[in-house]
């Protein structure tokens, strides 16, 4: 969608509404099986939510003449973006090439996981990790969180502070890890249950049931997992599955009973409609049918994917088996949180599979960074479009003049071909401004907490 003219109703901090017109060049894509990137008339009004969605700029504010008009047009609005598969303890670690998954995990990842068990190093990361996610213009996050509950704790406060929508929980193992990482079923629950507590519909915090792979979860544990489950209503599920062959191969290994890697999560009743699964490079026909079936969502994470030397990724099995698909940047074994770049890489990756590859275009990378992570997240209806009743949560892109986006944005023929640029060039340098319900958190690079 393009539009000139957004109405924007913004919480003041002593809880009066403040009406605000945002006339800019914004762009989305509804939630549908063609993804085609609207167009909308040249006005539209919105606020903390959405109220006014059409009509040209002479008549939007010819009604509503005491609003205050700020102009965007110089950049480009998108919904808020939306990655749904990021670890939290991995900030520290991306950038480390040349290893496949289970050698990264034991020579990168864990070791830097175990020093989360400080408390104040935590609080470290996770003032890193959310300034990052805020940098690359992500507003909502399904983030696989850590394997100590205070570290939890640090990241839900953080987030809290800048108004962030995350979903996360505590990682649980007990076998296959350093010995730090382990817990049992009974302390996996207890744990699990406290946090959940404390956190999970707590602003815009919801609580996600996360064993960190069935490799290193034993039945116990993912039982515990879906007791969890049961205790916390709403409560999502995540985990890994089907990432690379060497890990197939292992966990059916580790479970000879079950049928294939994604039945090790649904003998436990884990898989369903607030379930959301990352990587899936290698699915079964029969996984896919079962996915498809309970309404699982896969968190498609390209750069890791190439990083790791994992494969390509079948994504157009996945729609044509009714499987929801949106994008994760997986952070560590990715190259960074910007989900431009995600898209990007998807593209490629979908290039490189020829006749078995789907064709992305634009409109597709806007959807799977926005729409379809929040309908993946259960928050359809609340964010990634800028239809009218929706929260806005939005980003401004303003690339630095002289630059390679600056200068295609200004010669770019459509908002297609815009759109196109965007996720060929875009990084965490162009996106000026962030808000999430109405409310503006970062503006030219500095960053404004909602609360200390």
């Amino acid at each position: 969608m393009a539009a000139d003219l957004l109405r924007v109703r913004r919480r003041r901090a002593v809880a009066r509404m403040k009406t605000v017109l945002y006339r800019a060049r914004a762009y989305d894509t509804p939630d549908d099986s063609a993804f085609p990137l609207r167009r909308r008339p040249r006005a539209g009004r919105l606020g903390r939510r959405i109220d006014h969605g059409a009509g040209s700029f002479a008549s939007v504010r010819a009604g509503h003449p005491d609003d205050t008009v700020i102009d965007l047009r110089a950049g480009i609005l998108l919904p808020g973006l939306v990655d749904t598969h990021v670890h939290f303890p991995q900030v520290r670690v991306i950038g480390a090439l040349g290893m496949p998954l289970l050698e990264w995990l034991d020579r990168c990842a864990l070791p830097e996981e175990q020093r989360l068990a400080s408390p104040d190093y935590a609080a470290t990361i996770a003032s890193e990790f959310v300034a990052s996610l805020i940098a690359a213009g992500t507003t909502t996050s399904l983030v696989f969180g850590s394997h100590f509950a205070p570290a939890v704790d640090a990241l839900f406060t953080e987030a809290a502070r800048f108004g962030l929508r995350l979903t996360s929980g505590l990682v649980v193992s007990d076998r296959m890890l350093p010995e730090p990482l382990l817990t049992t079923p009974e302390a996996a629950y207890a744990d699990a249950v406290k946090l959940a507590s404390r956190w999970h519909g707590t602003g815009r915090a919801r609580y996600a049931v996360t064993p960190r792979f069935s490799l290193s979860a034993s039945d116990p544990v993912l039982a515990a997992c879906a007791a969890v489950m049961a205790e916390v209503d709403g409560a999502f599920f995540t985990s890994h599955v089907n990432e690379n062959k060497a890990e197939v191969t292992s966990v059916a290994g580790q479970f000879p009973d079950r049928s294939d890697y994604c039945n090790t999560y649904d003998h436990h009743g884990l898989l369903g409609a607030r379930s959301v699964l990352a990587h899936n490079v290698h699915p079964l026909a029969s996984e896919l049918e079962v996915l498809a079936h309970r309404r699982t969502a896969i968190a498609h994470c390209p750069s890791s994917n190439a990083a790791l030397g994992s494969g390509l990724f079948p994504l157009r099995e996945h729609p044509a088996a009714g499987v929801p698909v949106a994008l994760g940047s997986d952070v560590g074994a990715g190259t960074g949180f910007s989900l431009f770049k995600e898209g990007l890489q998807a593209y490629f990756m979908q290039r490189l599979l020829g006749d078995e590859g789907f064709a992305l275009t634009p409109a597709h990378l806007l959807h799977l960074s926005t729409q379809a992570g929040a309908s993946a997240l259960g928050l359809g209806d609340v964010i990634g479009t800028f239809d009218v009743g929706k929260e806005f949560d939005a980003i401004c892109l303003r690339p630095p003049v002289g630059t390679a986006l600056d200068i295609g944005l200004r010669h770019a023929g459509s908002p297609d071909e815009a759109l196109g640029k965007v996720f060929a060039l875009a990084s965490d340098a162009d996106v000026a401004d962030v808000w999430i319900g109405g409310v503006q958190i970062a503006s030219g690079g500095f960053v404004r907490a909602l609360r200390r």
